[in-house]
């Protein structure tokens, strides 16, 4: 991306994000050597592409930066979806904007000055969301909550793709969606791990909005295919079969 391009990027307001519910597929699980192609499969009427951010320090993995993204956005119209799961993000988070991450996700447990963080995110021009790990209660990210875009509810623990669906966190995902409507507030209610159509259908039942899906997408034989399955699994197609 050019000087003249990342401006731009960082003048203009996010992408529009297409109604709930909301399928988001990670690149995470992507072959990057076709990327180009892989990124084809999403629907910028209807999907998000998920961005998975890790930095061997916060979480043991370590996978890529705004490199990528500025990558992804070149080749797609769609609602780009960053998650960093960083310690202390607020120092790179403009970057990702400037890359054109339409959404920049952090951690509730990564952050000294969470509220600081949230709102260099905010300033930035993204959309704004908060993260919280199998392990964190949702009482520890309420006095943010109402003020948020996205509250992202972990169904894994995050620093690597391929996990099993904790459905543990169908609790903490409905609190969420009770919350919402107690207060009042307006952010969507996205998960992450181990989403395929049968833990989608859980999920949307309990109140999620958006489906990050990388291997179950990604890491099948027809990629299009399995994301319209998916699709169709949360959106309560009944003859959807599982993946």
């Amino acid at each position: 991306m050019s000087p003249r391009d990342e401006v731009s990027a960082a003048r203009r307001g996010p992408v529009p994000s297409p109604a709930p519910p909301i399928a988001a597929p990670s690149i995470l699980s992507a072959d990057f050597a076709r990327l180009a192609d892989a990124v084809t499969i999403v629907d910028p009427a209807r999907d998000w592409l998920h961005c998975d951010v890790m930095d061997n320090h916060f979480v043991p993995n370590l996978t890529f930066g705004p490199l990528i993204v500025g990558a992804v956005r070149a080749l797609t119209t769609a609602f780009v979806d960053v998650h960093l799961m960083i310690t202390e993000p607020a120092r790179i988070a403009p970057e990702f904007r400037r890359a054109g991450a339409d959404q920049i996700t952090v951690h509730l447990e990564a952050c000294n000055d969470l509220v600081g963080t949230l709102a260099t995110v905010r300033g930035t021009g993204a959309r704004v969301g908060l993260a919280v790990k199998p392990g964190s209660r949702l009482a520890n990210a309420e006095r943010y909550m109402a003020d948020l875009d996205t509250l992202l509810v972990m169904t894994v623990e995050p620093g690597f793709g391929g996990q099993s669906f904790m459905r543990d966190m169908l609790e903490k995902i409905a609190a969420a969606a009770a919350w919402r409507t107690a207060h009042g507030a307006r952010y969507l209610i996205e998960v992450d791990g181990g989403i395929a159509p049968d833990t989608a259908r859980e999920c949307r039942a309990a109140g999620a909005d958006v489906f990050v899906a990388g291997h179950s997408v990604f890491r099948q034989p027809d990629a299009r295919a399995a994301l319209e399955a998916l699709r169709q699994a949360f959106r309560g197609d009944a003859s959807t079969p599982d993946a």
